[in-house]
């Protein structure tokens, strides 16, 4: 099921989608796929602030907080 990455609950698994592209400023699209962030990639939810931001991830063997904003349009299919 295709749907936001903002979206997500604790708990959720997810993979991110194959229009990571798609996002407005390449610089933001650069920088979620150095840090991980590539079509294909696993991962789950470990986390979220209790105000509701940061959202902390787990993939590739490793922990990543992101903003909502920085985050902001990228597609995922949830599992």
């Amino acid at each position: 099921m295709s749907m936001l990455f903002q979206d997500l609950k604790v708990g959720d698994s997810a993979i991110i989608s194959n229009n990571v592209g798609s996002l407005e400023g390449s610089s933001q699209v650069q920088r979620l796929m150095v840090l991980g962030l590539t079509p294909g990639t696993r991962f789950q939810v470990t986390r979220v602030a209790p105000l509701g931001d940061p959202i902390e991830i787990r993939l590739r063997g490793f922990n990543l907080s992101l903003r909502r904003e920085e985050a902001k349009g990228v597609k995922v299919d949830k599992l």
